[in-house]
């Protein structure tokens, strides 16, 4: 018997056979469901208990006993045939939202995950609660003996990086397996918007395509309103269910302590996390303070390592594993750890420097209290400590080099190797992807199948898609700042913490915690009332920055996050005369 014959999963054809005997794979109809052959008669009726078959699939496949709120929604979405964008906190159950609609649905799962480590994780996972078979597609191992089992359907959820789906073979091949679900991890990776934008995943929507779009779920932990309708376009998910549910954590102790010398900052941190119970993570800007304060914690008695990119695979693998198994106490990293950490007894997560982002911040402390007992969060703040970060944010757009590659592209008059246009401008492969990823983002030019580059059919001239380029380029600086200088804000505030990080996020909070440390010390002011001129969500223009949305309010000013210069925090008294609601 068959994983999906055991959990009454759709057992009885092909997707084309249960779509009323189509043979292209799935099929929309006009608005943005599945056509009839899926939702009325018997599969319709099947699947009006789908609630409590679902639940039943979740305790007998996994042993959850419940489903979470927002879980079942999502689901059920996912088996009506609709696309799903669900913003869920870390540790809020967002595999199990793939995991379980998988055991139901013929044809195999694709999970596009970035990192290999999470994608073994996963398998893992998988394996070991034994519900159903589970491979990863990737360079750490055997490619084809990977897909070979796909094949042979003996793979109900295969995970790959968007690096792996850029090759033509690796689509093929899944493409003959007919996927009944993609899920989408990290989704806020796609959108130039997000604090993690990655370029290989903007091509998903076509590949999505090419596997014939059948139900799609996008997830992220962390994702502003500007970055959830940007991950629905260019992951072209159709009339998608956003499913959002609650950013706040109210066991976590949210704390800001500000210092002026490095040194002393740097003492304090090490002399609070040498005091506390539990195990945790202190993340760090470079590798360098990585290294420095895994030192300093060992030299106070503390099991500490420190964990960034430079270091070798097998010894970050190491690390990873003895967190895992309380092996360590704490933890000292760059960003590069903790993606995909299932671990629910962090007990505090402490920065030595702001990230770059409130999006970020979230994130990484996202990865404490996740069993739902207390939890410290503490950021060690330097003003000085946010030009760094702003260095790191990288160089300008280059006009010329832009404007030199769509040239040879276009004047080529059909598909171009990379390699020969680096070679062609004497640059660098990372210096050509983020000219061309430019251009791909201006509509000029195309990445064919195998990498090989085409100028778009019908897109502007050269020198209008090099302008077009560096805007959008600019366009981003301005976000990134504005959400450097959103970070700093958080830092120095003196009103809730807790408030603040969720109203950036869009959820109106609309007392003060008592909780963090502006809250305990008594200089959080009350929240504004709702009434005011400028309301939360309002949609509004300026004289000069266009379109915004207000984001938060207080008594005497509010953020303002617009389309083209991102996050504005604006004085009311001053900005009656230049903004208006719309």
């Amino acid at each position: 018997m068959s994983v999906r014959q055991r959990y009454g999963g759709l057992s009885g054809g092909r997707p084309g056979d249960r779509l009323g005997g189509t043979s292209g794979g799935w099929s929309r109809d006009w608005s943005g469901g599945w056509s009839r052959g899926w939702a009325g008669g018997r599969f319709g009726r099947r699947f009006g208990r789908r609630g409590r078959r679902l639940r039943a699939t979740a305790r007998e496949a996994f042993g959850w006993e419940q489903l979470r709120p927002g879980q079942q929604e999502a689901m059920e979405h996912l088996l009506a045939g609709r696309d799903v964008l669900l913003v869920m906190p870390t540790g809020g159950g967002k595999s199990a939202v793939y995991q379980v609609p998988g055991l139901l649905l013929d044809g195999p799962t694709i999970v596009v995950s970035p990192l290999i480590a999470l994608q073994r994780d996963q398998v893992m996972s998988l394996l070991k609660a034994g519900a159903a078979g589970a491979v990863a597609v990737n360079s750490a191992g055997s490619v084809e003996a990977g897909l070979d089992q796909v094949t042979a359907g003996n793979a109900e959820y295969v995970f790959l990086s968007p690096e792996q789906l850029a090759k033509p073979e690796v689509v093929e091949r899944l493409a003959a397996a007919r996927p009944s679900l993609i899920a989408v991890d990290e989704a806020h990776c796609v959108s130039s918007w997000g604090h993690d934008f990655r370029p290989e995943y903007l091509r998903l929507a076509k590949v999505i395509e090419r596997l014939g779009h059948p139900p799609v779920i996008a997830m992220t932990a962390t994702a502003a309103p500007t970055v959830r309708e940007e991950i629905v376009e260019s992951l072209g998910l159709t009339g998608a269910q956003q499913i959002v549910r609650g950013f706040d954590r109210p066991n976590l102790h949210l704390e800001v302590r500000r210092f002026v010398g490095e040194d002393d900052k740097r003492a304090a941190l090490a002399d609070h996390a040498a005091g506390l119970e539990g195990v945790g993570l202190v993340y760090v800007a470079t590798r360098r303070q990585a290294e420095e304060y895994a030192d300093l914690l060992k030299e106070r008695g503390r099991r500490a390592e420190a964990y960034h990119a430079g270091m070798k695979t097998t010894d970050r693998r190491s690390i990873h594993e003895r967190f895992q198994d309380d092996d360590l106490d704490t933890v000292v990293a760059t960003s590069a750890f903790g993606m995909g950490i299932d671990k629910p007894d962090v007990r505090y997560v402490l920065h030595a420097a702001p990230p770059e982002s409130i999006d970020s911040y979230y994130q990484e402390i996202g990865r404490a209290g996740r069993d739902g007992n207390p939890a410290d969060v503490v950021l060690f703040y330097r003003p000085e400590d946010l030009g760094l970060r702003k260095f790191f944010t990288g160089g300008r757009a280059d006009g010329d080099l832009i404007l030199r590659v769509a040239t040879l592209v276009r004047e080529h008059g059909g598909e171009v190797d990379a390699a020969e246009l680096r070679e062609l401008l004497d640059v660098g492969a990372a210096k050509l992807t983020s000219q061309v990823n430019l251009l791909e983002r201006a509509g000029a030019v195309e990445v064919a199948h195998g990498g090989a580059l085409r100028y778009a059919p019908g897109g502007p001239p050269p020198d209008e898609a090099a302008a077009r380029a560096v805007e959008l380029d600019d366009l981003r600086h301005r976000m990134e700042d504005s959400r450097l200088e959103m970070m700093r804000g958080y830092a120095e505030t003196t009103g809730c913490r807790r408030r603040f990080l969720l109203e950036y996020f869009g959820e109106p909070y609309e007392r003060a915690c008592g909780d963090c440390d502006t809250c305990r010390s008594g200089t959080a002011a009350a929240p504004a009332a709702g009434d005011g001129p400028f309301p939360m969500h309002a949609n509004v223009r300026h004289a000069e920055w266009g379109h915004g949305i207000v984001m938060s309010r207080e008594q005497d000013r509010i953020t303002v996050l617009f389309d083209s210069v991102g996050y504005k925090t604006l004085a009311l008294g001053v900005v009656d005369e230049l903004l208006e609601v719309v």
